[in-house]
């Protein structure tokens, strides 16, 4: 009879641990600081998973537009790049505010070179939505990969995200 109520008390504690083993992937764990770094619910999320420094800056698209033009013809080239890129040290973002599209969007020069490029332009916009640092990097500054017109690498470390948008208020 006692071999009876062990194999009865056994099998639920079995049961139990199993269900707790398969329920602790899914358990909600407080984020932990690493290496002194804040957790991901801190009020900058994105500066938490960057570890970069996001710079934004607002420019005219004339004033602009010879190096929005030759970042759009390397776009094949950069998108390689955004493709392997895990770390940056600075992350700047240059607004082209009067290319937004509540300003009528792009200049017929820029345009015309997005088009031309449109392929290009849309496979390296898909790989910066893929790439977790450079997505946080512009959701953090509320840009969408959409408004995103070309990106130039200026040196190890550095990119520099041209769009055609307005900076959050």
């Amino acid at each position: 009879m006692a071999d009876t109520v062990r194999t009865k008390i056994a099998i639920p504690a079995k049961a139990v641990a199993a269900l707790l083993v398969a329920a602790a992937p899914h358990a909600a764990f407080p984020a932990q600081p690493v290496d002194g770094k804040p957790p991901l619910d801190s009020n900058k999320p994105g500066a938490a998973i960057v570890d970069s420094d996001i710079r934004q800056e607002e420019a005219l698209s004339k004033t602009e537009a010879g190096k929005v033009i030759t970042a759009i013809d390397r776009t094949r080239d950069n998108i390689g790049t955004v493709r392997k890129t895990t770390k940056l040290d600075t992350v700047d973002i240059v607004f082209l505010t009067d290319a937004a599209r509540s300003e009528g969007g792009p200049p017929p020069v820029i345009e015309d070179k997005v088009e031309q490029h449109k392929d290009d332009v849309a496979e390296l916009r898909q790989e910066i939505e893929a790439n977790a640092l450079l997505f946080n990097a512009i959701d953090s500054r509320r840009l969408l990969a959409e408004d995103v017109l070309a990106v130039e690498f200026d040196n190890p470390g550095k990119i520099v995200i041209y769009a055609a948008a307005k900076p959050p208020k």
